[in-house]
This record gives structure tokens, sequence and C-alpha cells, in this order.
């Protein structure tokens, strides 16, 4: 067991996430061994805590794992779909379909937040929406084909294929599993009435919870069969019209009046279904619950369907009103955002580059920023890992984020940057990044200790700050850099560092490592 900051961490529970290149691929991550191949009896044999990374030997294979500390202390990932309290929300948030192109975040928050989101100025062209659906997925291909047409059609097997009103309901109950995503993109709409509206199934549901807390139960519990059939497919699906995960949270709605088959079940049972099926119906019928709003020509409404009931008003048949639809997953929405949303410390780092990284280099003929991307495109050029090269391209961000400037270490103070930027960096990258960026530093104190000659290749102003960060290594410094499992990286970013200094050198971008950076992101 280890005691960190009043938490109590089984042994087991940290073994298991381990990252070394013995239990985890370096590439893909995935552990390399299963629960049965540990120690019964595994244990906590010895443990060090430096405020930043926490090393654990275990007993009584004597295995060595290095965590970030603020991993280990991390809570549990926030659940982008929620039951957004009990009230509906009536707000829309729309997004230009540029602006999405350029940046999807806010739409993919949406879609996840508040079950829907509204893309203005699509293109209207035929099959438009598939490249919608493809921007953040994958189109979940049905017996409707990739695409469908809504339309009035003239032997229609859908009512969603005439021009009679359909109230809400969420789409194919009848499958397992059900699309979670719908896209619906307005071609045109010219007919009178035909009116789009949603209503927040989540919030309805814990309404209803709230209201009347044994109709809630008896709808959760109770398997409501869907059914849905044509001259070439019949499609069955037995689930309850609220789901909830493990933990009692409202994960899906499945509402359709028009697929739904009455259950069988004895006479109460029956009478108490029949009784909250009413008390929902009601919640979803109220109007301050429905969000009524018109479609108009390059409209693209995407929305969860296991949580938005939607619906249309009826509309005249011969006026023209064309929608294309399709299905994704919401899953694919969630890998996007997070993605995403990991990806964009990249941006904070090319700003850094661009911005507070132009600025003179402590002294030395070329800026920051060229000095780092020149040690990055050592490392590259000697074969080193993506790791390392992202250490090297790094490895002095500590001068711009801390509260002691690289200025200040000219002056005479040590800003401690290698410590400072590997304690900013820790935040997204893992240590095999961060470690030698922490060490670059150690690394010249101790090459002036073990090769004296070293001293000479340095430059006047690396010689300067030698001074100030401590000068060469004692003895029993290097003995202790030395038995550190990255002192050999740090040493090698150290060389590159004191090469990466030449005025007249051809030298990368910031844009060309980025894909190595997004390779050893933290995942």
């Amino acid at each position: 067991m280890l005691y960190l900051d009043g938490h109590a961490l089984p042994a087991v529970w940290l073994r298991d996430h381990c990252g070394c290149p013995e239990c985890a691929d370096p590439r893909s991550g995935q552990k390399l061994f299963g629960v049965t191949d540990l120690p019964a009896d595994l244990a906590v044999a010895d443990s060090h805590d430096d405020g930043t990374t926490v090393t654990v030997t275990f007993a009584p294979d004597g295995h060595v794992s290095t965590y970030a500390r603020d991993r280990l202390l991390a809570p549990p990932a926030p659940d982008d779909r929620t039951e957004d309290g009990k009230e509906f929300d009536l707000r829309i948030t729309e997004v230009a379909w540029a602006d999405f192109q350029a940046d999807r975040t806010a739409a993919l928050d949406a879609l996840m937040l508040r079950g829907f989101v509204l893309l203005r100025d699509v293109p209207t062209a035929d099959r438009k929406v598939l490249d919608v659906a493809r921007g953040f997925g994958y189109v979940r291909e049905t017996n409707y084909g990739t695409l469908f047409e809504v339309r009035v059609e003239e032997n229609p097997h859908n009512l969603a294929f005439t021009g009679l009103a359909i109230a809400p309901h969420t789409d194919n109950p009848y499958r397992d599993p059900v699309p979670t995503v719908q896209l619906l993109h307005c071609l045109v709409n010219g007919s009178t009435g035909g009116d789009s509206g949603l209503v927040d199934g989540f919030a309805a549901a814990a309404l209803l919870r709230t209201e009347d807390p044994a109709a809630f139960s008896v709808l959760a519990g109770t398997p409501v069969t869907f059914r849905y059939a044509d001259p070439d497919t019949e499609l069955t699906a037995s689930r309850p019209l609220i789901g909830l995960d493990p933990r009692g949270r409202i994960r899906e709605v499945r509402f359709n009046n028009r697929s739904a088959r009455p259950p069988r079940a004895p006479h109460d049972e029956l009478v108490a279904f029949y009784a909250a099926y009413r008390a929902f119906a009601a919640i979803l019928a109220r109007p301050a619950g429905r969000l009524d709003f018109r479609l108009v020509p390059g409209d693209c409404l995407v929305f969860d369907n296991t949580r938005m009931l939607h619906a249309r008003t009826a509309f005249t048949e011969s006026g023209a009103r064309h929608l294309q639809g399709c299905y994704a997953d919401l899953d694919a929405v969630a890998s996007d955002l997070a993605v995403l949303r990991r990806r964009a410390p990249l941006d904070t780092l090319a700003d850094l580059f661009a911005g507070a990284g132009a600025a003179d280099y402590l002294g030395e003929a070329v800026t920051q920023a060229v000095h780092m991307i020149q040690a990055a495109t050592l490392a590259e050029a000697a074969g080193a890992s993506d790791a390392l090269i992202a250490a090297a391209l790094l490895h002095d961000v500590g001068h711009f984020t801390g509260e002691v400037s690289g200025a200040d270490l000219m002056a005479g103070t040590d800003n401690r940057h290698s410590h400072t930027g590997a304690d900013w960096l820790a935040r997204w990258f893992p240590p095999a990044v961060t470690e030698p960026v922490r060490l670059h530093v150690a690394a010249k104190r101790y090459l002036c200790a073990v090769q004296p000659e070293y001293l000479g290749r340095l430059s006047e102003a690396s010689v300067y700050t030698l001074g100030v960060q401590g000068g060469p290594m004692s003895a029993g410094e290097v003995a202790e850099f030395e038995a550190g499992p990255h002192a050999m990286a740090a040493v090698a970013l150290r060389r590159w560092d004191d090469e990466a200094k030449d005025p007249e050198a051809l030298t990368r971008d910031f844009a060309h490592f980025r894909p190595v950076l997004e390779r050893v992101l933290r995942y």
C-alpha cells in the first residue's frame, strides 16, 4: 500500500498502472501482462516521492515503477454525457460550417454535453451530410443505406416519408445497438409546416425520477420490445424506455410509439407500466420542454439519438421538403473530442515558439526558438526516439513558463528552468520526455565533472550559466546522477543543446516536429 496525500493506493492498482517498457508497449501503451501474471502477494517494498515523480519498488519481485505524481492523484475522467440537472434547456448551439471545419471542438462539446448542435451554412450538395459525419467519425450503415432521404414517397414504409406530423421519438429503438448520433441536413424546405422539434429525454427522465420515483423505477426496469419490418427487413430489440448505467445514471432513452409493442406481464405489472408510460409521455409532451425551429437549406442538425427525441409538424405534401440524413456513433464523437483536447497544448507550444521563443537566447547568436529547433533537428538526425526528439525540442521552455526568466539567469539568479519546464510539460507528456528536460542542466554539470575537456567546448554564455547553476558536480552528485534511469538520455540531449547555436545552420520549423509531439502526448 502506498499513501499519497491521504490517498491509499493498493500495490496491485499501482502495478496495473506501470508504463515501463517491460509492462506496456512503448508504441501503443497497451499492457504486456495480465493480472494473473502479477505476484499474488504483491506489496510496496519502498517508495520515493520527489513532489513530481513517485518511484515505487515492489515486493517480492523487485520491480521498479515510476509514475507522474499528478497522474496517480488524478480524479476519474469526467463524464461528458450527464443528466443536465432537472431542467429543460432550450438554447441552440449554432456553429458555422466554416468554423466547424477549422475547429470541431465547440460543436462536439455541445453534442456531448447538451445533446445536439446545429451547423449552419453547410453546402446544399447531394450527400454532403456524409462529409459532415465523416468529419468527426464514421457513418453507420443500416437497412436504409449509408444515407436516407427524408421526403414524401409514393408508397412509404415509414411515416417519416410522409407529410404527417411526427411525435417526439428516438430513431431505430428496434436495433441493438441503436445508432447513437443522427444527422439531418436540409437541402430544400419550401413547404408549409414541417418545422422541427427537440425534447431532451435525459431532462424528462430526470424530472420523472424527481416527480414520480416509482414510475421511474418501473420504466427503468421493464423491457419493451420495439419492432420494425418491411419487405426486406425485420428488426427487434427489447430494452427499457429509460436505460441506466451501473451507478444508476440515465444513459439512454428509447421512446418511439410507432414501433413499441405492448409488453407481456402479469396484470398488476401491466397496469403499473402503462401508468408510468403515461407519466413519462406527459412530461415529454410539456410545451415548456420542447424546442421548435425551422430548418432552412444549409442547416444540418446533429443530435444524440439516445438522448434527444426529435419531432416535426405536419407539412403540405405539395411543397418541396427534402432532408438527407445518416447515422453515426457517439464513441467516435468522444474519441475525436478527446484527441482534439489532447492536441490543444500543441497550439500553446506553437504560440510559445512564435512568441516568447522569438526573443534572444541568453547571449547566443540564435533565438531561443531556433536553438530548441536546432537541438531537435540534431536529435532527429541522430536517429533518436520520438520522446527524446520531443525533449530536445522542448528542453528550454522553462525560460518562459516559470516565475524567474532567462534574463534573471543571465543576471545571476538560477531560474531552475530545467525543473520548471519539466513540471509544466508533465501535464501533457510522459517521463521519457520530461525527465531528460529536467536533467539537461544537471547533465552539463555532470559532463564538466567527468570530462574536463568538455568545459572548453562550452560557449561563453554557457560557461557563465554553469557557475550560476552550481558548477561541476561533486563525486557524490556524479554517482547519484549516473544511477538515474534518464541520465544517458539527458547527456545526449545536453550534447545537442551545446551544438544548437549555429546561426548558419539549416533547421526545420516547429510544424515539422508537431507530428512527433502528437505521437508522444500522454494519453
